[in-house]
């Protein structure tokens, strides 16, 4: 598991995949520095990624080069700790470009960065 990193985690109570439903999941970026995520510390933060997504300074476009099936929008405003048990399914990574992105609207999420 590493910084940048796209997973797949099911929502509780949605494991019967005879009842697969596409909301029943949700897409995280690894957003912790590697450090905690090599560490023995259960969770990692992570930011969710939605198919909705606007013009925020906050949320950085990505689609299928990063192994989704369309385009959407990670949300850095809305920061969460998952545990890494459930952060199994790889779905792909963050290019170099959208990694430094992401850091930017991290950085303004977070007020460390001026909104551009």
């Amino acid at each position: 598991m590493k910084r940048g990193e796209l997973y797949v985690v099911r929502k509780p109570g949605s494991h019967d995949p005879r009842k697969e439903d596409p909301r029943k999941q949700l897409v995280f970026v690894i957003t912790s520095r590697q450090t905690l995520i090599d560490s023995r510390h259960s969770s990692a933060i992570c930011a969710p990624v939605y198919s909705s997504h606007g013009a925020l300074s906050t949320q950085v476009l990505v689609g299928p080069d990063e192994g989704l099936k369309k385009e959407s929008g990670i949300h850095c405003d809305e920061l969460v700790s998952v545990q890494k048990s459930p952060l199994t399914h790889y779905l792909g990574s963050l290019n170099p470009r959208a990694l430094r992105e992401f850091d930017v609207a991290l950085g303004v999420a977070l007020g460390l960065e001026p909104e551009h």
